[in-house]
C-alpha cells in the first residue's frame, strides 16, 4: 500500500482517482488547490507519490512543486502531472521541477494504476 497525495481542483477528478487508488489498496490524501497541495506535501510524512493537476487556483502544479522543493530541500517520491496541458514548454518546466510523468486527461484508470504500481514498487526497492 502506497500513500498517495492527489492535488486537483476538480472534485470529480479527485473522486475518480481516489476510487481507483483505494480499490487498488492505496491510502489517498486529497488537496483541492495548489496552496492546499503545498501545505499537504510539506506536512505529510511518508508520501510515496504525488498526482497533481497543472491548472489550479492558487499555485499551478509546477509552481506548487517548486515551492515544496524549496521548503523540503528535496524529496524522494515520484510526481505525476495529470492535466489537459500538452505544451512542450510546460512539460519541460515540469521535468525541471521534478515531475516523473506527464499524463494527459482524461486518464484511463488501468493505465494510471500500472504506472502507480511501477513507480511505487521501484521506490520500495530503492
Amino acid at each position: 500500500m502506497a500513500t498517495i497525495v492527489i492535488v486537483d481542483d476538480s472534485q470529480s477528478v479527485r473522486s475518480q482517482l481516489r476510487e481507483a487508488l483505494q480499490k487498488a489498496g492505496h491510502k489517498v490524501i486529497e488537496a483541492a488547490d495548489g496552496n492546499q497541495g503545498l501545505e499537504t506535501i510539506v506536512k505529510t510524512a511518508g508520501i510515496d507519490l504525488v498526482i497533481s493537476d497543472y491548472n489550479m487556483p492558487g499555485y499551478d502544479g509546477v509552481t506548487m512543486l517548486a515551492k515544496a522543493k524549496e521548503k523540503l530541500g528535496a524529496w524522494k517520491f515520484p510526481i505525476f502531472m495529470l492535466t489537459t496541458e500538452t505544451s512542450e514548454h510546460l512539460k519541460a518546466s515540469g521535468k525541471q521541477a521534478g515531475v516523473t510523468a506527464w499524463i494527459v486527461k482524461p486518464f484511463v484508470a488501468e493505465k494510471l494504476l500500472m504506472a502507480v504500481d511501477k513507480v511505487t514498487a521501484a521506490k520500495k526497492t530503492a
